[in-house]
């Protein structure tokens, strides 16, 4: 497939306000990285809204640069490694299975994340997660914005087999270090847009990184504000108004109807 053209590429990284890079470096990596996470929200709204997830590079940066919307890992990830690609990094998409709160892993294609020049492991679509790319090379912790993580191999993996990633000590995700093509994410992004055991389908959620460290996520009527050092407000909007007003104030996204959940939470 043939990167981005350049005006396209530029587009994106208006949406990102940053500048273009002099060339692909670990550096340039961290402030895309970072400026994706503050720019484009990991949102759930089209789930909500009865429209359909594309996993076409078209469909997109349609999405994400021209809608001015954001998305879930699928779209998120996506749109961000043909970013990279066109700027001249490699990239390769991977596979993960997330670990739920009782410590069981989701389905498989359950999550994508990004392969970055052999070594970088790039992820914009986790929600609250890695403000910067982590390190596959480094065996030990990983210090960073959002706290301490980990990559180590899976404790039932051979030599080249899947690897997990921790925070604080916590397991998140297991990932295949095998490359996977985009199409073969459609399964687990249908379940994800479908299933009454998927949390996505379960109320709407939007949220992103600020630019003080902190993070503001809207879920269904509730607006909440997160420091940098972790102190949290919640507000509870009471009118579709006052909803559709923080979509727009906090995330750029303008609604002209409320996203009504898909399979309620009981």
């Amino acid at each position: 497939m043939e990167p981005l053209d350049p005006a396209r590429t530029d587009a994106y990284l208006r949406r990102l306000g940053v500048a273009r890079p002099a060339r692909p470096t670990a550096g340039s990596l961290r402030e895309l990285h970072l400026g994706h996470l503050r720019a484009v929200p990991f949102e759930n709204l089209s789930i909500h809204l009865g429209e359909d997830l594309v996993l076409t590079r078209d469909a997109v940066f349609d999405k994400i640069v021209t809608a001015g919307r954001g998305g879930i890992c699928y779209e998120l990830n996506a749109g961000f490694a043909e970013l990279l690609g066109a700027l001249g990094h490699r990239v390769e998409l991977l596979q993960a299975r997330v670990y739920g709160k009782d410590g069981a892993l989701g389905v498989p294609y359950d999550h994508l994340a990004l392969r970055v020049d052999g070594r970088w492991l790039a992820d914009v679509g986790f929600g609250d997660h890695t403000a910067y790319p982590l390190d596959l090379d480094e065996p030990g912790e990983q210090r960073d914005p959002a706290g301490v993580f980990l990559v180590r191999p899976a404790p039932d993996a051979d030599a080249d087999g899947d690897l997990e990633v921790l925070h604080d000590g916590v397991p998140v995700y297991r990932l295949e270090t095998r490359p996977r093509a985009l199409a073969d994410f459609l399964t687990g992004a249908w379940w994800h847009c479908t299933s009454p055991e998927s949390g996505f389908t379960k109320g709407p959620v939007c949220s992103r990184l600020t630019a003080d460290g902190g993070r503001i996520t809207l879920r269904d009527h509730t607006l909440i504000t997160t420091a940098a050092d972790g102190d949290r407000t919640e507000e509870e909007l009471a009118t579709e108004d006052e909803v559709r007003a923080a979509y727009r104030t906090w995330f750029g996204i303008v609604l002209d109807r409320l996203p009504v959940p898909l399979h309620p939470r009981p």
